[in-house]
């Protein structure tokens, strides 16, 4: 968003709008289709069209909410606010979202049980507004890990990496000097080291807050948990304050660099087609529960000796090095997959 979205603004109004909306509205149309995918299953033994009824397709997840809203918040506070606010208070403004989540949380939620699957109050929200039809129900119970207020804190948290991402971005660009003499007022240390040891101490700072604000708020992946927002963005900056520094100033560029590469050309494309595949394949059987997508892994990889958790990470590393495979051959052929 720190790349994209300033040049949409330079096109004015209607231009960003034009993009933010359309790019929304095809995540979303994405996500429906990956839902409703492959339109068609298994009754006995007789395949049967699944109907477009919307109470049984569940709704795309929070990525197309996230996004859209995100986006929102960068024009409103990000962009216009941006001659009224400084960045620290961006970061402030941003922390109370996430706090509010708390409140909202403890008031709203089971006293006795608020961070269950039954006792977390967006589970209520979810199934009034969107319907229990439209939930996610592989946790046995009608529950969306990625429901309406679990997509509130993933908000913040993208507005988080836009504020790191434009912390890169300006500070790489200040000139390194020759020689600092701390003696002189309003001299202040630039270049790319100076912004890695902030990068790495914001990291820290917010893993430390992450873990004390787990005693009062756990950490919670399913529902998305502010203290869960903190922590793991955290990570997310350590980790990229390592890269930078492996990539850009050791210029660590070998085969792993260029392996992981390929990726990050056609991110959503490989995304949806982790989704695509499996649930086109699983329809053509070829023997009790075997289908050709997993076919490696129950006939093959789950016999190996050993613990059952080795034959489930070789189909993870199959699985990856596949989806690999095409990224790869897409990269060779120039093909970039934009939304």
């Amino acid at each position: 968003m720190s790349f994209v979205m300033p040049r949409l603004e330079a096109g004015g109004d209607a231009a960003f709008w034009k993009k933010v909306i359309k790019r929304t509205i095809l995540i979303f149309l994405i996500g429906l289709f990956l839902n409703w995918w492959p339109f068609v299953k298994w009754a006995d033994e007789t395949l049967v069209f699944k109907p477009w009824v919307l109470p049984t397709v569940r709704k795309p997840a929070g990525c197309p909410y996230t996004w859209g809203t995100a986006a929102y918040c960068y024009r409103l506070f990000l962009c216009i606010g941006n001659r009224v606010l400084s960045q620290s208070k961006k970061s402030i403004s941003c922390g109370f979202n996430t706090a509010a989540g708390v409140l909202a949380a403890l008031l709203l939620g089971n006293p006795t049980d608020p961070y269950s699957l039954k006792g977390w109050f967006g589970t209520d929200i979810d199934k009034s507004i969107l319907g229990v039809g439209h939930i996610y129900k592989g946790e046995g119970i009608a529950f969306d890990p990625e429901g309406l207020m679990s997509t509130i804190p993933a908000i913040v948290q993208v507005i988080f990496g836009y504020l790191v991402s434009d912390y890169i971005q300006k500070k790489s660009k200040t000139p390194e000097p020759q020689q600092l003499s701390f003696d002189k007022p309003g001299e202040t240390p630039g270049g790319i080291y100076p912004m890695l040891t902030g990068l790495f101490v914001i990291g820290v700072a917010l893993l430390v807050t992450g873990f004390c604000w787990d005693t009062v708020f756990p950490i919670n992946k399913k529902i998305w948990t502010s203290s869960y927002v903190i922590y793991t963005t955290g990570l997310a900056i350590i980790t990229i304050a390592t890269m930078i520094y492996m990539i850009e100033v050791k210029s660590i560029r070998g085969g792993l660099a260029k392996f992981f590469d390929v990726f990050g050309k056609n991110p959503l494309f490989i995304f949806a087609l982790s989704a695509f595949l499996p649930k086109g394949l699983g329809l053509l059987r070829l023997g009790d529960g075997v289908n050709p997508w997993n076919w490696l892994y129950k006939e093959v990889l789950v016999h190996i000796p050993g613990a059952k958790e080795n034959g489930s990470l070789l189909y993870a590393l199959c699985v990856i090095t596949f989806m690999w495979a095409i990224c790869y051959w897409l990269d060779k052929k120039k093909i970039y997959i934009k939304v």
